[in-house]
C-alpha cells in the first residue's frame, strides 16, 4: 500500500514538474481579442529611467500569467503618471525573455527612476506585494 503511494506521488511529481517546464513555456497562438497587450518593439519595452518601472514578463496563455493580467491593468490605470507599468509578451518577443534574462514566467522586475533594477520577483506576485515594492521605491 505504502509502495504503491508513493509511486502515486512520485508520478505526480514528475507530472507537475514536466508541465511546468514544457507547459508554461511552449509557444503557442495568441489570441488578438486578449485582455493583455503583448508588446511589440513600438511599444515601451524598458524603463524610462525617469519614473519608476514596473515590467512584467509572462505570456498571455500561462496561467499564472493570466491571474496577473487584471491586476496589471488595475496598476496600470492607478499608477498613470506616477510609474510605468509594462507588460511583455516573451512568447511573441523572445528576444525581450533573452534581453531580460527570463528563465520562468511569469517574472516581474522593478527598476527606480534612474532605470538601476531593485527587485525581481520570479512567479505571481499579488497587487499588495506589487503595491508594497512601489511604494518602498517612493511611488504613492
Amino acid at each position: 500500500m505504502k509502495a504503491k503511494l508513493k509511486w502515486a506521488v512520485l508520478a505526480a511529481a514528475l507530472l507537475v514538474a514536466s508541465w511546468a517546464v514544457y507547459g508554461c513555456d511552449s509557444k503557442k497562438d495568441v489570441s488578438t481579442d486578449s485582455k493583455i497587450v503583448a508588446s511589440t518593439q513600438s511599444q515601451q519595452t524598458q524603463p524610462s529611467g525617469k519614473r519608476v518601472t514596473m515590467i512584467d514578463l509572462g505570456a498571455t496563455e500561462c496561467i499564472p500569467c493570466k491571474m496577473m493580467a487584471p491586476i496589471i491593468e488595475e496598476l496600470k490605470k492607478e499608477y498613470a503618471g506616477k510609474a510605468d507599468i509594462i507588460f511583455i509578451d516573451v512568447w511573441k518577443n523572445p528576444d525581450q525573455a533573452r534581453k531580460y534574462g527570463i528563465r520562468a514566467i511569469p517574472t516581474q522586475i522593478f527598476y527606480d527612476a534612474d532605470g538601476k533594477e531593485v527587485h525581481r520577483n520570479v512567479g505571481f506576485m499579488d497587487k499588495k506585494r506589487i503595491v508594497e515594492v512601489l511604494t518602498r521605491l517612493g511611488v504613492s
